[in-house]
């Protein structure tokens, strides 16, 4: 009987998770997909002139997009710690897929004139809406969700998906590369995938209205709710969110540029076809996601920091040489070697993030702890990284970006080297183990 109980109750943790997480799929298809068309309709949304400016255009916008994050994790973060994770995932959904329609049936430049530009930065707004509630909510629903001794694996099937979106929409890119030729791509064939993760959004709507609530907002009663994901509340544990800042610095700038600028560096600066990068990009980010959940394992079994550490150490120490050695190779399997060496790098971040962070607050404000100050920190570090990146290629000095970026990572692995266990310490399993400390958060709430 109790065998029973265990694997039922593995099957519902597992169905709960598979739901929130291919949710978290769909939403980083729809946001990545714009990073990797943006080469072929850039030229549809801007004057024309040099390849170069006109996917600084994009990139800027890229980065406009961010800037929502902070504004959606602070209204997403607010709303999941009062009414509810699930409620929060199925709203921001929704604001996504009408963010990718918006995208795709926008007219070009030659139609509408400068109504084009501004219709894709309101529709990145929209998605960065989105995405800034995303986050935190979907880190704090997995969280919550997983089963004690193995939160590190099953949270770290946010980064799976997350990066499952940007395999997808590269996947989708190379079907599409195959069957239209670049002039139709570059006409009307891009639009294709922002309509797929329109329609896919709304599949995921509804497969999210049927999960379940995780126990612990579950537990908290009433009082606790009138509080909850307010900043006030956000305020009373400074250290949880300044850790949270230090130790996002170095990996959002790592992860957006290892994942979304170097596509563009492989063709811009190495030289490579577009659709040779774009199978370096799929198999490396392929087994990029394989690694995600046996790094989150490993986390459960000798902690979290130990992988945090690697991480600013190795990301310290060989981010330049790699993107020097990148520069100069004419090869494209010695390009995937070293992009899988940075991958490999930034595992030790992205695997056991969401846990860290979620571990650092108590339940009524975990999901504005998560998401507000990280996506504060993305906004102003990760959203603008390709953009640096760009821009300083234009001033004929791109190997400065190496050093900001190794620089970013040194920052984090300052907040890494202080900071305690996070597992050791984790509000998730001393709420669930100690009513006597969850009335005490309740009292500091």
């Amino acid at each position: 009987m109790a065998a029973n109980t265990d694997r039922a109750s593995t099957r519902r943790i597992t169905g709960n998770i598979f739901k929130g997480s291919v949710g978290n799929l769909i939403e980083w298809y729809d946001w990545y997909v714009y990073s990797a068309f943006a080469i072929y309709f850039s030229s549809q949304f801007f004057p024309k002139g040099d390849p170069t400016s006109q996917l600084l255009n994009t990139a800027a916008i890229f980065a406009v997009g961010f800037l929502m994050r902070p504004i959606g994790s602070l209204l997403m973060g607010r709303y999941a710690d009062r009414h509810g994770r699930r409620a929060a995932l199925t709203l921001s959904i929704t604001i996504m897929a009408g963010g990718s329609l918006i995208i795709a049936c926008t007219p070009g430049y030659g139609t509408i004139g400068i109504l084009a530009p501004i219709i894709l930065v309101l529709a990145r707004l929209l998605q960065g809406l989105s995405l800034g509630g995303e986050y935190g909510t979907s880190a704090t629903y997995l969280s919550e969700m997983a089963s004690s001794g193995r939160r590190g694996f099953f949270s770290s099937f946010q980064y799976v998906t997350l990066v499952a979106g940007q395999l997808v929409a590269l996947g989708v890119q190379i079907i599409l590369q195959q069957v239209l030729s670049e002039a139709d791509m570059m006409s009307w064939g891009w639009r294709i995938p922002f309509i797929i993760g329109a329609m896919g959004a709304l599949a995921v709507l509804w497969l999210r209205r049927s999960m379940d609530e995780s126990e612990q907002f579950k537990k908290m009663d009433e009082k606790s709710k009138t509080s909850a994901g307010t900043m006030k509340a956000l305020m009373k544990h400074p250290k949880a969110v300044l850790t949270v800042v230090g130790l996002t610095l170095g990996g959002t700038v790592a992860f957006y540029t290892y994942t979304t600028y170097l596509q563009k560096f492989m063709v811009n600066t190495v030289g490579f076809e577009k659709e040779t990068v774009s199978w370096i990009n799929f198999f490396a980010l392929l087994i990029f996601v394989v690694i995600q959940p046996l790094a989150g394992m490993l986390s459960d079994r000798i902690g979290r920091r130990p992988l945090l550490m690697t991480f600013g150490i190795l990301g310290t120490l060989l981010t330049v040489p790699l993107f020097m050695f990148m520069e100069n190779t004419n090869s494209p399997a010695a390009a995937f070697l070293l992009m899988m060496i940075g991958l490999i790098i930034v595992t030790g971040y992205t695997s056991i993030n969401a846990i860290v962070k979620a571990e650092l607050f108590p339940t009524a404000i975990r999901a504005l702890g998560v998401g507000f100050p990280y996506a504060l920190t993305v906004a102003i570090f990760g959203g603008t990284a390709e953009f640096i990146a760009l821009w300083l290629k234009s001033l004929g000095v791109e190997s400065l970006f190496y050093y900001y970026v190794a620089g970013c990572i040194a920052v984090s692995f300052i907040t890494y080297w202080r900071m305690g266990e996070s597992s050791k310490t984790s509000h998730i399993e001393l709420e669930l183990n100690n009513s006597d400390y969850t009335n005490t958060a309740k009292r500091k709430i």
